[in-house]
């Protein structure tokens, strides 16, 4: 959460973001530091995460990059357990809460004291590195149990050198840092060199290490190696466009942020991406080894920018968009968190509202409250559906939504279809108010049944719109007509207003796509028993038993099929011509 200042002034997470954000917002209820928080709240960002351990190590990274000022209870770092490692001859690894006071390093912050606990654990059975006390470790006399049972190397009583004991530490540093690919590279060579020198005591040992490294090596998605990456995905929506980039330094993400950058008309994507890269990285940000990009570039482009992001950052840059494994994951992350970050910005009332406004001014209207958009969606002809969606101050209203399933009509008929669908929606509106504007998918022809249709049922209240799509279909060349008009509508096509409409025809599109799908998928799944009457549920079991199937069926004559148990030869002759009219 932001203040008017763009400053980071709250840093939350949550399983259910519509649940913890409505928390917020309540009208009564809230404690004074809520309310103090809600006060300055100007903007919020959100950021997804492949898991909820994710979403804990985020907000920890977060919370001490940026010291939120509502973030009390974690303002310093007691809020998040660590791992210790103290220094000294023998030093030791220890649970750790609190300021970062003491020598040493600490490794972390981790999202939950039982993950703490676990990695001690599995520290002492690996590397025996000891986690007592100082004052227990400066007393002892002799070994104590953690040696017995092979959990500790008893550097107390110097059962293991000093140079071996920092051996130890050192490898299990590199593990604590994310580095376990490269330690186990280290100890399968030392244990080929015990195994040349014939001392398979010890290399038995290191093989018990690397085969417990490799069980536990982390399949965490932010957490896994050590890479220092920046993912930048650039994603377009109508006029709306969002580079969204992720930012992970030695294998944590530190944080995900969308930009929303003012785009010139028909600009090219890999433009944009090449602009903003040249824009976002200077002394202050200096760009990583690899940055991973969603958008290819010209190659005289990525030469250049390589060139010049390696004399910034004084080593080698390296810009990749085709990318496997890990890598295209957190390339996909960052993808849909863009996706998210448009979705948002669609949502928000500030740019509904103007998106309303400025149409309102281009049709010449006072005020837009809604606009219903009717598009015609089937396959050949078969299970025509039609859809209507609607589009109000809250943006896409979803409640509103509706599907008509079109029937009694010459399949392929869409001029039947609509009018059919505009029928049945305004002949009743006593539930459902009328629209302010209501866009029909399609051309004059398509603009005039709705006109006969709104003439018949006697409404003259509502503007009709006809959305003609453009040459070769082609996004943007789409032409508007106004009912009533000989001229399609002065619109320009990157305007507020015209990508509000298409927006709104998309959104219709898709619906009435996805409820004829729905239909057709239901009609591949029925029988065609389902659809002979007097074949009820009963008989189409027993026929099925008989036959064992329906292509069994298919094949047999009327005498087979009146051999079935309760059906005449009058059904069977009605099951048998039903089954072969096509």
């Amino acid at each position: 959460m932001r203040d008017d200042k763009d400053v980071i002034i709250y840093v939350g997470k949550a399983k259910n973001l519509k649940n913890r954000l409505t928390s917020y917002f309540r009208a009564s209820g809230l404690s004074t530091k809520t309310m103090a928080l809600v006060a300055n709240i100007h903007s919020i960002e959100v950021t997804i995460t492949n898991s909820e351990n994710d979403a804990l190590r985020l907000e920890s990274n977060l919370i001490k990059k940026h010291r939120p000022r509502y973030n009390v209870s974690l303002i310093d770092d007691k809020s998040y357990p660590y791992i210790y490692l103290s220094t000294g001859k023998y030093p030791r690894l220890a649970y750790y809460r609190g300021s970062k006071k003491l020598k040493g390093h600490y490794f972390g912050p981790y999202p939950s004291s039982s993950v703490v606990r676990e990695t001690l654990d599995l520290m002492k059975k690996i590397f025996l590195v000891r986690q007592c006390e100082d004052s227990v470790f400066k007393h002892r006399t002799r070994p104590c149990l953690q040696y017995q049972i092979k959990r500790c190397s008893a550097p107390c009583v110097e059962k293991i050198s000093a140079e071996q004991y920092q051996k130890d530490v050192q490898s299990a540093v590199m593990f604590l840092e994310g580095n376990s690919q490269g330690l186990i590279s280290e100890l399968v060579s030392k244990m080929q060199e015990y195994v040349d020198a014939l001392a398979f005591e010890k290399a038995a040992i290191i093989r018990d290490q690397v085969k417990a490294l490799q069980f536990i090596q982390s399949k965490n998605d932010i957490e896994q190696g050590n890479a220092s990456i920046d993912l930048i995905a650039y994603v377009r929506e109508s006029d709306i466009h969002v580079l969204q980039v992720l930012t992970i330094r030695d294998g944590r993400v530190l944080g995900a942020r969308a930009y929303f950058p003012k785009v010139p008309d028909d600009t090219e994507a890999d433009e944009v991406m090449r602009s903003f890269i040249e824009q976002y990285y200077d002394i202050a940000r200096k760009p990583p080894r690899n940055i991973i990009l969603n958008i290819p570039l010209q190659l005289e482009d990525q030469v250049w920018l390589e060139s010049s992001l390696t004399d910034l950052a004084e080593r080698k840059v390296v810009l990749q968009n085709n990318v496997k494994g890990q890598r295209a994951r957190w390339l996909e992350l960052t993808a849909k968190n863009a996706e998210q970050a448009i979705e948002i910005k669609l949502a928000s009332s500030s740019n509904i509202t103007h998106r309303l406004h400025s149409l309102a001014k281009v049709l010449d209207l006072d005020i837009i409250k809604r606009i219903e958009c009717f598009d015609i969606s089937h396959s050949f002809g078969e299970k025509t559906v039609a859809s209507d969606v609607v589009y109000t101050h809250e943006g896409f209203t979803k409640k509103f939504y509706r599907r008509f399933n079109i029937e009694g009509i010459t399949g392929g008929d869409d001029y039947a279809a609509m009018r059919q669908a505009l029928t049945r929606r305004f002949s009743n509106i006593d539930d459902n108010p009328l629209p302010d504007i209501l866009l029909i998918d399609g051309g004059k022809n398509q603009l005039n049944v709705g006109i006969e249709v709104m003439d018949e049922l006697n409404i003259h209240s509502v503007l009709l719109i006809g959305v003609a799509k453009g040459e070769g279909r082609k996004v943007g060349l789409e032409t508007l007509w106004k009912a009533g008009d000989d001229i399609p509508i002065p619109i320009e096509s990157t305007s507020a207003a015209f990508h509000l409409i298409t927006q709104i025809r998309d959104e219709a599109h898709r619906f009435a796509i996805e409820g004829h799908r729905s239909q057709r998928d239901k009609l591949r799944r029925r029988s065609l028993l389902e659809d002979i009457k007097g074949v009820g549920p009963q008989r189409r079991a027993t026929l099925l038993s008989h036959f064992g199937g329906l292509e069994a069926l298919k094949k047999a004559d009327i005498e087979a099929i009146a051999k079935v148990p309760g059906i005449s030869e009058t059904l069977a002759k009605v099951i048998y011509d039903a089954l072969h009219e096509n």
